[in-house]
């Protein structure tokens, strides 16, 4: 494997902060930006010694901008310019600097007058044991692209001269990255990745604010890897990310998604036998509750509404299993637990969810190489150790095996009692919807991207009453695991409000799933469980768009449903009210429709706005 290194530039904090960061994950080396170096209260020299004292390379100097093809008088001043510049590296310790293609006006477009220049000052470098890496920005003047860049190297012919390719700048004008496979190896200085998201905008915007890492964008960094480790490569993978949100977010937290996000992009590039093979899932087995004695009793209450049956109580911890069909949901008051920890920084909350997996010893494996923590419950005697693994937001994923009886599992623990747990209409977990504060998007698609192998589907606005919430869905090959994850700056939404209540990250609504949704109501309805009151406005608007006949629609309005259909089938979903504030149930009934129901999503949180303000 290649070292693995990240620019100053992509954390947080102070240059001290951004490489005890960096060195405290586990990066080999750092790119130091020099806009750090200018900010830093002290010397280049002592920047080594830090660096030194953490286990640091410096792997290069960056960047040095605008020095091929001037004309005169800066042709001669570039020259004084680099050799400043070369007593800089050699006090950091470095012996290569990133020289980027002119951005300037007053550039000339000649490859022969930039060889040599570039020759120049390779020259000169090498004189001093140090080496010149030429990288074409996307953005140059007249040198845009990796191909460009690498000819003119070859004009220039100096052995301390080298190219430094970045998959951004080449990705983003969509060049083809395979011919890197035919670059001489150790003619590659250094590897810069950095993955986007598809925008429509100009590259040096698109750039400077919304880079992420491999596996958190649209571009094809992976093939751009491959064709890097065809050419013989051998040099460090480097992190160059400039996004507004890592550079507001704990440093550490985002040096460790960057780094994960290199072990991935490396092992894809190689192949399947690089990382234990992620684990095919089938499914949520459970979903676990953090509760009180009190809340405890109020979630009961409503589940039992919605047609859940108290199916078993933990032998040794505080700990009840309530049942629907398959379905299972668990309340955790036990004090001294996980549970305990979640609900008091939380309250009632979601504190955890099992998935059904092929193989729970090959999951945990590719957790620990991707750096995911994972986690053993403490078990009395006799009861069942679950391995899980750590969320990005510290909730805890258990892994079951799959194909395990329907009550083996439990049995071990639980007193389970005879009940009707197979009447009811939900029949399972249809997708959970999980609220974000902004900028915390990206960390939890490479969570659940590199562990599990859910792909992300494209961000959708949706309008809330009080602002617009960003919404992205993911969803695994079998469509058995959908998740969707929502942000908003917007301090009025429900996304943040539940964020303000909640404390943090979570789980904000369960969907489960039925085949009977109008069954479903009319049980929850007798048992007393208010579901959400949608306005006749929409069914007029639902009928005309669909076009629905007359009694379809009257259906729909008399059961309060919401509806959707797309080229693959229909989607039946009503709401329940939010639990103390906090998350809520929704019930759906999907017919081949492959979508979640996002054109429906304005009317329904109207909704809740009318019923949260008719409470207070």
């Amino acid at each position: 494997m290649l070292r693995k290194s990240i620019a100053t530039v992509a954390l947080s904090g102070t240059l001290a902060d951004k490489l005890e960061a960096a060195a405290r994950v586990g990066f080999d080396g750092v790119e130091v930006m020099e806009a750090d170096l200018l900010a830093f209260d002290g010397s280049p020299a002592e920047v080594r010694s830090i660096a030194d004292d953490l286990g640091l390379a410096i792997e290069v100097y960056q960047p040095f901008r605008d020095f091929e093809a001037m004309p005169e008088p800066q042709r001669a001043r570039n020259l004084d310019r680099a050799e400043r510049k070369f007593d800089i590296m050699q006090a950091l310790g470095t012996d290569l600097l990133l020289v980027c293609s002119n951005t300037q006006a007053a550039a000339i477009d000649d490859d022969a007058r930039a060889a040599a220049d570039l020759h120049n000052m390779a020259e000169a470098a090498a004189s001093r044991g140090l080496r010149i890496g030429f990288e074409a920005l996307s953005w140059g003047r007249h040198i845009r692209r990796w191909r460009h860049a690498w000819r003119i190297l070859q004009k220039a012919a100096h052995p301390a001269l080298g190219l430094i390719v970045d998959s951004f700048h080449t990705l983003a004008l969509k060049d083809d990255p395979a011919g890197l496979a035919e670059v001489p190896g150790d003619r590659i200085f250094l590897v810069q990745l950095a993955d986007a998201p598809r925008r429509d905008m100009d590259v040096l915007s698109w750039s400077r604010h919304f880079r992420n890492f491999p596996g958190q964008g649209d571009l094809p960094v992976t093939e751009f890897v491959q064709a890097v480790l065809a050419s013989g490569y051998a040099g460090p993978l480097s992190l160059e990310v400039f996004n507004d949100h890592f550079r507001a977010s704990p440093s550490r937290r985002i040096a460790r998604d960057g780094l994960r996000s290199l072990i991935l992009a490396e092992a894809q590039a190689r192949g399947p036998e690089a990382l234990p093979a992620i684990a095919e899932t089938d499914g949520i087995e459970f979903l676990e509750f953090a509760v009180d004695a009190e809340a405890g009793a109020a979630l009961a209450s409503m589940l039992e509404r919605l047609g859940f049956h108290l199916a078993g109580r933990h032998r040794s911890k505080d700990v009840t299993l309530y049942r629907q069909g398959r379905l299972k949901l668990v309340l955790n008051a036990e004090p001294d637990s996980a549970a305990a920890e979640h609900f008091q920084l939380h309250g009632p909350a979601v504190c955890a969810m099992a998935l059904r997996v092929d193989d729970p010893g090959r999951a945990v494996a590719r957790a620990r190489a991707l750096l995911i923590p994972d986690w053993r419950e403490p078990a009395g005697e006799g009861e069942r150790e679950i391995p899980a693994v750590r969320g990005p937001d510290g909730e805890l994923i258990y892994l079951v095996e799959r194909g395990e009886g329907e009550l083996d599992f439990w049995q071990d623990d639980f007193h389970l009692l005879p009940t009707g747990a197979n009447d009811g209409a939900l029949i399972g977990v249809d997708h959970l919807a999980i609220a974000l504060a902004p900028g915390q998007m990206d960390s939890f698609l490479l969570f659940w991207r590199s562990l599990f192998g859910l792909q992300p589907q494209p961000v959708m606005d949706v309008p809330d009453p009080y602002g617009l919430i960003q919404s992205r869905a993911m969803a695994n090959a079998s469509g058995a695991l959908r998740l969707t994850f929502n942000e908003s700056e917007a301090k009025e939404t429900t996304t943040s409000r539940f964020l303000s209540t909640f404390a943090g990250a979570g789980v904000q609504h369960i969907a489960l799933a039925t085949d009977d949704i109008a069954g479903f109501v009319r049980r929850a309805e007798s048992a007393g469980e208010r579901l959400l009151s949608i306005p006749p406005n929409y069914y007029e608007d639902v009928q005309a768009r669909l076009d629905l006949d007359d009694a379809a629609t009257a259906e729909l309005a008399r059961l309060g449903l919401l509806y959707d259909r797309d080229a693959s089938g229909e989607f039946h979903h009503t709401y329940t009210a939010a639990f103390q504030d906090r998350f809520f149930f929704e019930i759906v009934q999907r017919r081949g429709y492959a979508g979640f129901g996002a054109a429906n999503a304005p009317v329904r949180m109207a909704a809740q706005a009318r019923a949260r303000q008719a409470r207070v």
